[in-house]
């Protein structure tokens, strides 16, 4: 990331990214963050997060890292199907909003199966082999070496075990992604005003949607960093592709 959302110079988000300074940027939007997501997404987030917990498909015994995991609404959802999960992010403000929500003080105790770790998805302080299965939404675009993080997941999955990408993409069709393009540089910018705490985080999100390679090459960074069985469908016409893979070694299956 260039600069900082409180700067007022450019904003143009590159695939450079400085962790503390992204890490920041999503401190500051943490307590409102789900709820600006589900007004500027017009509320398809709960769409596109149903759609990830039945790829990941978790079960009851199961160990699942959720990378990117903000608030751990997403986190939540898969806990709830009865997974051992672990909400990591790399900002300490997001996984405080998430623990005030859902870890052992919140109201009723929260989630006893669910866990809370700060960790960046380049460096991730597991083992080798540990988790069934691991997932990022909308985070991988946010990291300053995404083909590393790729690696790190492979790396700390089981043989056998799945990856879940669900992250912005590019609509196939030239007439939907004019009006998609329209809307985020148009319309979006201005409903963030209205609805956020921090309008400057989301200009540089919106650059950082635009910027993001297509599905096919995401599935190539994917494929070369040593997933296989590596697929993606597109939800909602393509503004999101929810990409899909295997790590090998795991016998029949």
């Amino acid at each position: 990331m260039a600069t900082h959302p409180s700067d007022h110079e450019s904003h143009r988000a590159d695939l450079h990214k400085d962790p503390s300074r992204v890490s920041g940027m999503f401190d500051e939007v943490a307590p409102g963050y789900d709820r600006t997501n589900t007004v500027l997404s017009l509320g398809n987030d709960r769409f596109w997060r149903a759609a990830m917990v039945r790829a990941v498909d978790p079960r009851r015994g199961q160990r699942i890292l959720d990378l990117a995991a903000g608030t751990a609404m997403s986190s939540a959802a898969l806990a709830g199907r009865g997974a051992e999960v672990v909400a990591a992010d790399f900002s300490p403000g997001m996984l405080a909003e998430g623990e005030k929500r859902y870890g052992p003080t919140a109201p009723g105790g929260g989630i006893p199966n669910l866990s809370f770790v700060e960790a960046n998805a380049t460096a991730l302080p597991f083992a080798d082999d540990e988790f069934d299965a691991v997932t990022i939404s909308y985070g991988l675009r946010n990291v300053d070496d995404p083909k590393k993080a790729l690696r790190e997941m492979l790396r700390v999955t089981k043989p056998g075990g799945r990856l879940v990408v669900c992250e912005f993409s590019q609509p196939p069709s030239k007439v939907f992604n004019g009006l998609y393009r329209f809307y985020n540089d148009r319309v979006l910018p201005v409903a963030a005003r209205a609805v956020s705490s921090n309008a400057d985080a989301y200009d540089y999100l919106n650059e950082s949607i635009r910027d993001w390679p297509d599905q096919r090459r995401l599935s190539a960074w994917i494929r070369e960093s040593g997933w296989t069985e590596v697929a993606y469908r597109n939800l909602s016409l393509g503004i999101v592709a929810l990409h899909r893979a295997v790590k090998p070694g795991g016998g029949p299956r």
